[in-house]
């Protein structure tokens, strides 16, 4: 069957008064995106719905790009008829026929918008609903828990129906609040993190520690793909490649074994603090969950933040590894993290790392070097390039191995 639009529903972005409509328009500017391959797709972003005119677009393809959209609740592919009640009849009987289900119910819900139509809403809801039944003989009417709702609504430009309602991935636009820094590494945790806070509105910058010879080009490609997966809820990432070797190395030789870890993590967030303000972002976040290891204890948290007075979001900090990999599971992050390549997360891992650290020893340890001097070499080495979404990267692998 062939649909003209697409109607979009808000959901949460209902309830934002005044603020509505800078939500929608960064709505329509995220679908924008996500089509951007489609132009004879046409958005139009009214204050309590969407409407996408699809112009001979395969509604099949636009559905599945909807589908992880954030702001999004739930949409419907709709068929546009003219003001003619045998043509709405018939348009109503071939959409109910393609998404009954045998000795199913249904119910018609009409809305008339445009009054000079001849029959009214009520009308309307008796001589479609009577038409269906004599056509499909195994329906029947449910007024209350339906199986199939019908939706018809009449306006001036046409009669409008659609009786799948599909659900979104709700939330907020991604970017509608703001910007952050994700701390990406290569494990379980961040990629839901980075998830949770796309969810709420936030753009993601995702940020990887890479220190060769120690970590592998496996381990930074993991960090890559995961970046990829999570890029489908916001069309693009921009990614950055930290340097860490130096830092590691010279945190290993300097610092006593059982603060290495407090420091590496303060060195790694002072980083992320100092690119956050080059790229204008007003957070961090990262996928620490409470004592889930030692550097995740109140007291490690509290040691390891003190490098900054920046907003620390932490998506999953009361979650347990079960909840976590389970939703890791649902956004098809867990078996790429699962690969078994290093980052600078697990190197040098002391072996009885200090689950207490008193900060006053932890500034003292770091004054014996200039760290000043190696973050910014640091900084002035990330490689900074933008992750599109992972079906369209594996594209332009593909016809890369065709030269």
């Amino acid at each position: 069957m062939e649909f003209e639009r697409i109607l979009i529903r808000y959901g949460e972005l209902s309830t934002k008064g005044k603020n509505r409509k800078q939500f929608v328009a960064k709505l329509a500017t995220n679908v924008k995106q996500a089509m951007k391959d489609m132009p004879e797709i046409k958005v139009h972003g009214e204050r309590d719905r969407m409407q996408l005119y699809l112009n001979g677009a395969n509604h099949e393809k636009v559905t599945e790009r909807l589908k992880p959209i954030f702001g999004i609740q739930s949409f419907s592919p709709v068929v546009k008829t003219e003001l003619d009640v045998a043509a709405v009849n018939e348009a109503a009987y071939a959409l109910v026929r393609e998404h009954h289900k045998e000795n199913g119910t249904f119910k018609v819900a009409a809305r008339r918008s445009f009054r000079d139509f001849p029959l009214d809403s009520n009308e309307l809801n008796q001589e479609v609903g009577a038409y269906v039944l004599r056509k499909i003989e195994d329906l029947t009417v449910n007024v209350k828990q339906p199986d199939l709702k019908l939706n018809v609504e009449v306006r001036s430009d046409g009669v409008f129906l659609s009786c799948a309602t599909i659900l979104g991935a709700g939330g907020l636009p991604v970017s509608s609040s703001g910007r952050a820094m994700l701390m990406l590494s290569g494990g379980i945790d961040s990629p839901v993190a980075g998830y949770l806070a796309m969810k709420r509105g936030v753009e993601v910058e995702a940020v990887h520690f890479h220190s060769p010879p120690y970590t592998s080009e496996q381990a930074k490609q993991k960090a890559i793909d995961l970046a990829r997966k999570i890029a489908k809820y916001s069309g693009q990432i921009q990614m950055h490649v930290v340097p860490f070797t130096e830092i590691q190395e010279t945190i290993k030789k300097q610092v006593p074994e059982s603060y290495i870890m407090t420091v590496t993590r303060r060195m790694m967030l002072r980083i992320t603090d100092a690119l956050r303000r080059k790229r204008n972002g007003l957070a961090i976040v990262n996928g620490e969950s409470l004592g889930q290891v030692a550097s995740q204890t109140l007291e490690s948290m509290l040691a390891i933040n003190a490098v900054t007075t920046t907003p620390i979001i932490r998506p999953v900090v009361s979650m347990d590894k079960n909840e976590i990999i389970k939703l890791a599971q649902e956004i098809d992050t867990f078996e790429l993290s699962i690969q078994p390549f290093e980052d600078c997360c697990t190197i040098f891992t002391p072996t009885a790392p200090k689950t207490k650290p008193k900060l006053e020893k932890v500034v003292h340890y770091e004054s014996f070097v200039d760290f000043d001097a190696l973050i910014e070499k640091a900084l002035n080495g990330i490689e900074t390039f933008p992750v599109e979404v992972a079906e369209k990267a594996e594209v332009k692998d593909e016809f890369a191995d065709l030269f």
